[in-house]
């Protein structure tokens, strides 16, 4: 699964118009062994529109304006803590708190000195607390984890999803698999509503 993730992360930034280099990071010595290899995304973007202030979670219309940084991917849904129950009631602040945060430490620990103070770090997650005081809480865990910022799988779906819609030379495997559900409605208009899009600031 956490290679599945590491695609989808690359394809997004892809598809919005990123230059994208993956690695695999081997674990921190000394650190509790991950039931999965953490996957990175390196991405730069080499058109950014003029930089705009950014909110903590990052939708598909912030993407122009990022120039360039690291996505951190884990198998979050090969987890216990991590349940639809979970995803639907968007109560993420425990799952936060003890499973992401020392993921993101352990993430920028292994980067590059260089990299770990200058590139925008984005963590890639199921999603954030819907409702305060939880939600403020989980954001300020995740910024003093080092995170800038978060991405949600949700959001990440929607944008493939949309971009899916028609065909294209080249395309790889997700995209004709998420073309083919959008041709026989097998994800709607009103389904995409479920993927969080940018109106939704609890996504």
């Amino acid at each position: 699964m956490a290679g599945f993730d590491d695609s989808l992360v690359r394809e997004f930034f892809e598809v919005n118009g990123f230059f994208v280099r993956q690695s695999r990071k081997a674990p921190v010595n000394g650190k509790r062994k991950r039931p999965e290899t953490e996957g990175t995304v390196f991405f730069q973007n080499p058109q950014p529109a003029t930089p705009r202030e950014r909110a903590f979670q990052l939708f598909g219309s912030d993407l122009p304006a990022l120039t360039s940084g690291i996505a951190v991917v884990r198998d979050w849904h090969g987890q216990k803590s991590v349940t639809p129950t979970t995803i639907r009631r968007g109560d993420f602040l425990e799952f936060i708190r003890k499973e992401a945060c020392e993921a993101a430490k352990e993430a920028w620990a292994s980067l590059p000195e260089d990299a770990a103070t200058s590139a925008t770090k984005i963590l890639v997650l199921p999603g954030l607390p819907s409702q305060e005081p939880a939600r403020s809480e989980s954001i300020r865990l995740l910024k003093e984890a080092g995170v800038d910022h978060v991405i949600s799988i949700r959001t990440i779906v929607e944008n493939l999803v949309q971009y899916a819609e028609a065909p294209a030379s080249g395309e790889s495997p997700t995209l004709a698999l998420l073309r083919l559900l959008r041709v026989y409605d097998m994800v709607r208009t009103t389904q995409l509503e479920l993927f969080g899009g940018s109106s939704s600031s609890s996504r």
